[in-house]
């Protein structure tokens, strides 16, 4: 299908940490001398149901409170767990998933492109800088809460993204990881969505437009 814009999500998305996941989590959990409790997955579940935070600290103090409560350990953890997080990832070590340059590429040749994250300007920026994508979106739209800008699933970043790109909803598509976020997003926004199934679960609560194992499969889309 022919689309005016076409936007994607960042992380997960266009790009992935260098440095390997279940790796950070359990040099985060050493640091903080917290026993584990919980892998990766388990983290990426209870991301879905976590309040709005103001700052990266924040969201990462309400995501291992809640992934604790899950694991019935006691939440008070989460603020040591958070620090040595943020002290142990480095969120310039990113490097482009599969066949995300080749889209991009694409993408641009066909329209204006977006970008609609759920992460702050100052650490989404620092990916951007290392992918050398720094000004390679039409319009970009990062998570601000103290000005108006929750996560997605809200619709402000799709409107925030749709209104600098001057686009019609139903003629756009959004590509992104996580069907909570990204699918259910666009699709309540009444744009198309294309999911990267990477296999995290395989329950879908939200159906999207397309189903991708992976960028490489992004023409196939447009």
């Amino acid at each position: 299908m022919s689309y005016d814009a076409i936007c994607f999500d960042l992380d997960s998305t266009l790009c992935e940490p260098i440095e390997d996941r279940q790796a950070l989590l359990e040099t985060t959990f050493d640091r903080a001398g917290v026993e584990q409790f919980c892998n990766t997955a388990q983290l990426r579940y209870a991301s879905r149901d976590l309040p709005t935070a103001d700052t990266d600290r924040q969201f990462f103090e309400h995501l291992f409170s809640e992934a604790a409560d899950r694991a019935g350990v006691d939440p008070s953890v989460a603020p040591d767990l958070a620090t040595a997080y943020l002290e142990t990832i480095d969120p310039a070590r990113v490097r482009f998933r599969s066949g995300a340059e080749a889209a991009l590429e694409l993408a641009a040749e066909l329209g204006p492109v977006g970008l609609i994250t759920n992460g702050g300007e100052e650490t989404q920026s620092k990916k951007l800088e290392t992918l050398g994508l720094t000004d390679a979106f039409d319009a970009a739209v990062f998570v601000d809460p103290k000005n108006g800008v929750p996560p997605k699933p809200d619709s402000t970043p799709f409107e925030l993204a749709l209104s600098t790109l001057e686009v019609d909803p139903s003629e756009t598509v959004h590509i992104g990881d996580n069907l909570h976020a990204d699918i259910a997003g666009a699709n309540a926004m009444g744009m198309d969505s294309a999911w990267i199934n990477l296999g995290h679960g395989t329950e879908v609560e939200h159906e999207p437009t397309y189903e991708l194992t992976s960028l490489e499969e992004f023409e196939s889309i447009v």
